[in-house]
């Protein structure tokens, strides 16, 4: 039996090789799913899945990994994968089901949920670093997905994005932390506001900076946060809708392919 030629993809070939690699075997909607957050010790954990269209309106200027671009051209980047893709989704994970799962856990369940709540079924998956099971179709981890990968790539600004509006507006809420600044991640200004002020409910005590200023860094990670938060901070989120986890979607109309495209099916088992 003929086995279909191997595709070699190389990373200089631009960030839309990979894709176009994978829709000339037949895979044609190719999803990407990435995180924003992984690394803070205060805020939500937000996973994002976007499906990017075949084809030129596909290609969005100003696209990269969300760590490369300034927060003005995030903003015009995440405007046009909102108005571009054919479908995505973004899934908010609260810091306390950080606490209470566990950060690789919660990362992989929400890029799960992220891709599975896609109104545009995948039939390829694109991840950023971790491999995600149980989806049902056939799919990659790809080592700086974000930088190789548009549909990556765009999942990767949808989820900065949501993180950093969510940020700012904790900022209001929390404003002795600076959080529209660092937005959670450790800082200077950030771990001397924890030593100052203690953490607040925001915060992942999980975490052991966070747990060595709470003063309960003596008992396990998933033990460390208070049962009740501070008397004066505010028990509901916007954000979250009043649930754990918050998934909000999209879907524009797919546009018909145009006259003339070439589509090689080869290789296109599943």
């Amino acid at each position: 039996m003929l086995t279909p030629p191997r595709t070699v993809v190389r990373r200089e070939a631009g960030l839309y090789a990979l894709e176009r690699a994978l829709q000339r075997r037949g895979f044609r909607q190719v999803a990407g799913a990435d995180e924003a957050g992984r690394g803070a010790c205060a805020g939500p954990l937000v996973a994002a899945a976007a499906v990017l269209p075949e084809g030129r309106r596909g290609e969005i200027d100003g696209l990269a990994d969300s760590k490369l671009l300034t927060p003005a051209s995030r903003e015009r980047v995440y405007a046009e994968v909102v108005e571009r893709a054919l479908a995505y989704a973004v899934v908010v994970i609260p810091a306390e089901e950080v606490d209470a799962r566990g950060l690789h856990v919660c990362n992989l369940s929400a890029m799960r949920r992220a891709l599975a709540s896609l109104t545009t079924r995948p039939e390829y998956v694109l991840t950023d670093g971790f491999g995600v099971d149980g989806l049902g179709v056939p799919g990659l981890a790809v080592w700086k997905g974000d930088q190789v990968a548009a549909c990556v790539a765009a999942a990767s600004v949808l989820a900065k994005v949501t993180r950093d509006r969510i940020m700012v507006e904790l900022d209001g809420v929390f404003p002795a932390y600076g959080f529209a600044e660092h937005k959670g991640y450790i800082t200077p200004e950030h771990s001397a506001a924890l030593r100052e002020h203690g953490p607040c409910r925001e915060h992942r005590f999980s975490y052991v900076n966070v747990a060595a200023v709470s003063g309960r860094d003596g008992r396990p990670p998933r033990a460390r946060r208070p049962v009740q938060p501070g008397p004066d901070e505010p028990m509901e989120r916007s954000w979250a809708s009043g649930s754990t986890v918050g998934v909000a979607l999209g879907e524009q109309l797919r546009p018909p392919a145009p006259v003339g495209e070439d589509v090689v099916m080869e290789g296109g088992g599943r």
